[in-house]
């Protein structure tokens, strides 16, 4: 009863399970890859989150600017997330046409071996203040 007919030998269902902890092995062994992947997946996610908040800091800045000399650069910090601020430098230039602002954020690794990288955004607004550009 516990045979089983093959074409050329005739094998119990216990012979047949010598194989058993391969499966076990082949995963363990394709499991850091898998991290990996995995892990440089988050980090392009983080990476464009990063990207997107120096965007908005600067076209924030850029624009606080524009309309209220002087309290730019604290309105790009402002719109930027509390755990990045740490890192960020935000630089307002005014030209009597323009409003220039440039932010730049670090963004940190995930995946083991690869560094911090710099990420760096410019904005600019036309200058709306009445004292340079007249009523």
């Amino acid at each position: 009863m516990n045979r089983i007919r093959t074409t050329r030998t005739t094998r119990t269902i216990r012979e047949g399970r010598r194989d058993k902890g391969q499966v076990a092995l082949e995963y363990i062994g394709f499991l850091p890859i898998l991290l990996l992947v995995g892990l440089g997946g988050i980090q392009l996610g983080w990476s464009a989150y990063v990207v997107q908040q120096a965007q908005t800091a600067a076209r924030t800045a850029a624009r606080v600017e524009a309309r209220e000399p002087g309290e730019g650069a604290q309105a790009g910090l402002a719109a930027i997330r509390p755990s990045l601020v740490a890192g960020a430098v935000v630089d307002v230039n005014k030209t009597p046409d323009a409003v220039r602002a440039t932010v730049r954020l670090t963004i940190d690794s995930i995946v083991p071996g690869v560094g911090q990288k710099t990420v760096t955004r410019t904005a600019v607004m036309p200058n709306d203040d009445p004292e340079v550009t007249g009523p």
